[in-house]
Formats: C-alpha cells, structure tokens, sequence
C-alpha cells in the first residue's frame, strides 16, 4: 500500500508532518490524534480505511511527533490546532474533493472545533472518544493562569531569559521506552507498543540519548481553561453527519457527554467498541476502521 511522509505548512511558519496513506480519491479523511500522541499512530487504521476508497492523511499536531515546536515563550492552545487544520486544509483538499474529518481524544475535540468554524468544507465528522476533558468551572481559569505564569517566573530564574526551556524526559534506551507505554497503556498489547515507539520517541544521532518526540512544554498546565458552552457552540454550527465512537466502559467519558453531543444539530449517530478502552485505534484497528469507513462512505444512511 502506498504510504509517504512530507512537510506541510501550518499556522504562524509551523510545518507540520504529514502521514499520506493510499492512492489518490475524490475523498479525503484527515486523522487527528490525541495528546501525547502522533500522527503515525493512526497506521494500523489508515491502512484499513483506504479500502473504503478514501485517501487518508495523518499530521503530527504541533509540538507532536516531527512537526515543529512553538518557540520557548509561546503556548499551545486549541485555536492554533484548528488554524494549522485551517492552513492543511487549504492547501490540502482539491476543488470538488470531499473530507471527512476524524479526531481521537483531543483530536476529536479540534475535529469539532474546526467542523463548526468551516461547516461548509466537513462532509463527515467522527469523535473518536473527543467531546474535550472534564468540565472546568471559571474560577479554575484563574488557578490556571497562576500557575502558568508560576511555572514560566521559575524557569526564567533558573536558567535566565534567553536559555529558558522545559527540562526534556530522556530515555534510557528504547526498551526503556517500550516500559513506559506498558505502564500508561496497560491494556495494549506489547506488540503493538513496540511499534509504537518510532512515532513517539526518538534517538539523538550525536549523543545516542532516547527522548520522547513531544515538546516538553506540552506537559505544562495551559493557561486557559476548557469551557463546555464554547464546544457546544461550535458544535451546534455543525452541519454534517456525525459519528460518535466509544471505546466501552473502559474509554474515557465526561460527565456531561451526552450533553455535549446533545450540542450537535441534528441525529448523532453513536456506536461502542466494546472493550476497546480510550486507545482504540491501537487496541482494535479494524473495528476502528469498520466504524470509520463506513460511516463516512454511506451516502444515504449517514446522519
């Protein structure tokens, strides 16, 4: 199957890394993966979808994988995530060529963004488990700017303005790696870890050290708070078909789910992949794409 990395550009000079899967079709899915996550990741489904006839791109978000990190006094925040989709789809999507936008986790919750802020340019949406963390009441904005800036005041004390720069995990090793996962992804099978690591954890040629690909910075408490209203205010200028995937009682499920899909106009289509877990697409990679293509690809059921 045809597979091939390049560079594309994204918001504000971020290039990003892209993923491509399968020949050319009339019919684009953009993967979006979760935090701490990577683009390369979503191959053992991609590899399945392009059956459906689609073709499939999967870009490491900023600060993930090989795409490019914000500099030492930026941020990562939502509205840059959907502008770099913004830029990616511009210049990505042919006249005529219809997209399909899928989101994992906080992918899922880009995914929703960006299909209410260009509703005319989604032909199908599905949120993998990525309706957006738990609810934060307003005062936890305040909290969270705190310690952000606390965060930010301690670096530049200890290491000085023009050196400031988040202390990097390194690994010992790739099996080090591969024990690490295992401890954050119990439920995944070993093997399919271990093909994991070329996607989220890297060796430096010079000094033969192991790191995880992520920018450090994205282990910092965002200075801004996620509020539920916002999403289901661009969930409600929605306007195609949605698909809701679950990975079972074991997946992660806000309080307030049913709500938040609630936000979408219209009939929301939701299924389960039992005992899936949150990780779906690296536990069950054929039902994830069974989920996927099918829905995607029904012209006349969907929504």
């Amino acid at each position: 199957m045809e597979q091939r990395r390049e560079r594309r550009s994204g918001y504000g000079g971020i290039n990003l890394e892209v993923q491509r899967f399968g020949p050319p079709s009339d019919h684009l899915v953009l993967l979006l993966h979760g935090f701490m996550d990577a683009g390369g990741t979503w191959d053992l489904v991609a590899r399945k979808l392009v059956a459906f006839g689609v073709h499939v791109i999967a870009p490491d978000q900023r600060g993930f994988g090989r795409s490019d990190r914000v500099g030492l006094r930026s941020a990562y925040h939502f509205p840059d995530y959907v502008a770099d989709v913004d830029r990616l789809v511009a210049d990505t999507v042919a006249p005529g060529q219809r997209l399909s936008v899928v989101g994992h986790s906080m992918g899922g919750t880009v995914a929703a963004l960006y299909a209410g802020t260009r509703p005319e340019r989604v032909h199908r949406l599905v949120l993998m488990e990525g309706v957006g963390p738990p609810a934060m009441a307003p005062p936890l904005g305040v909290l969270r700017m705190r310690r952000w800036l606390d965060q930010e005041a301690k670096d530049v004390a200890a290491n000085g303005e023009s050196t400031m720069a988040p202390t990097r995990i390194t690994l010992d090793g790739e099996e080090d790696a591969l024990a690490r996962l295992q401890f954050h992804h119990r439920r995944v099978p070993v093997e399919v870890l271990r093909t994991r690591i070329p996607h989220l954890a890297q060796r430096d040629p010079d000094t033969a050290t192991w790191s995880w690909c992520y920018d450090p910075r994205h282990r910092r408490t965002s200075p801004t708070r996620f509020d539920v209203a916002t999403f289901c205010a661009f969930a409600a200028e929605t306007r195609c078909p949605v698909r809701a995937v679950s990975g079972g009682p074991l997946g992660f499920h806000p309080d307030d789910e049913d709500e938040r899909l609630a936000a979408f106009p219209g009939y929301v289509d939701r299924i389960e992949i039992p005992e899936a877990g949150h990780m779906m697409h690296w536990t069950q990679p054929a039902a994830s794409a069974a989920a996927i293509g099918g829905f995607i690809t029904d012209d006349h059921g969907a929504g």
